[in-house]
């Protein structure tokens, strides 16, 4: 019976893989179904609630680029133990690497840097967390991001909202929306979300004379929350990066737009093909507090108008 109930788990989400998700590329499609392979293997499939996901290869965004990974949450029953969670983890590193989502390294300072990465949840592809976590919205541990980190610098009212706009339900309960709908939009989130990206560009800057770290993937992750933080704080909803940017550009005065512009165009160039470009890397953290203040002065003139 057991079995029969877990086979029957694993066609659902195969016909999803295969039907309605077809927008994934070949490579985010294997790694998917390695997934519900090693879970089905190593925890099994019926101790799963919910698959969510998200990110930059949704059906409605499909923003691949060359450093656009697959962001899975996996919500698992309350009954499954943090330990077997844990356990599972450590072969998801092994499949991140032959999937290109995770470099193997032995450099100490890529070493530093995966454990940054961990700690923040960039450039970490899968999520795992639990039902009660999920359905109280305990963001650090729906991320498993650093508990500090979180309460200081992550908006995770923003990020948490962001997540569920913008994600596709691959298999069980969908509970988006009654999460969704228990969550309050803070300003002080906008004052983490400028720290946190302006930080984040700060240090992709000291990072540029190691040139094996690839400090100018950090810059555009900082551009890339900053705006998806500020757009979602003024308009509440998870467009493409390329509807956000059209947004912002219309916020400037006429004589920035040419500027705006620019800067906007050479993101989205890099976001394609990455590398360094020290003038870009050097206006991030400027144009960072710029996007924040845009999207906070909108936000206020709408309350007023409203």
């Amino acid at each position: 019976m057991l079995f029969s109930n877990s086979l029957e788990i694993y066609q659902k989400i195969m016909v999803e893989l295969n039907t309605n998700l077809t927008h994934l590329n070949k490579n985010s499609r294997r790694y998917l179904e390695d997934i519900v392979v090693l879970i089905k293997k190593e925890i099994g499939l019926d101790k799963i609630l919910t698959i969510l996901l998200f990110g930059s290869q949704t059906a409605s965004k499909q923003e691949n680029t060359k450093i656009s990974d697959c962001d899975i949450l996996i919500i698992f029953k309350n009954e499954v133990s943090n330990q077997k969670i844990h356990d599972v983890e450590k072969y998801f590193a092994t499949l991140e690497i032959k999937y290109d989502y995770r470099e193997f390294n032995t450099n100490i300072s890529k070493m530093i840097l995966g454990a940054v990465q961990q700690t923040t949840g960039i450039f970490i592809s899968h999520f795992f967390t639990k039902q009660k976590y999920w359905e109280n919205a305990v963001f650090h541990k729906i991320f498993s991001v650093n508990e500090i980190f979180a309460t200081l610098f992550a908006p995770s009212k923003i990020v948490l909202c962001s997540v569920i706009d913008n994600s596709n339900l691959i298999y069980g309960r969908d509970s988006r929306e009654l999460v969704k709908s228990n969550i309050k939009i803070p300003f002080y989130d906008m004052m983490k979300s400028i720290a946190m990206n302006f930080i984040i560009a700060i240090f992709s800057i000291f990072l540029l004379p190691f040139k094996n770290l690839d400090s100018h993937k950090y810059t555009l992750e900082a551009v890339k929350w900053a705006l998806r933080a500020s757009n979602y704080y003024c308009f509440e909803d998870a467009t493409s990066l390329q509807t956000i940017i059209n947004r912002f550009k219309k916020m400037e005065k006429p004589h920035f737009q040419k500027k705006a512009s620019a800067f906007y165009q050479k993101f989205l160039e890099l976001r394609v093909n990455p590398m360094r470009d020290i003038n870009f890397m050097l206006k991030v953290p400027f144009r960072i507090i710029k996007i924040h203040v845009k999207g906070i002065q909108i936000r206020k003139m709408s309350q007023l108008v409203s």
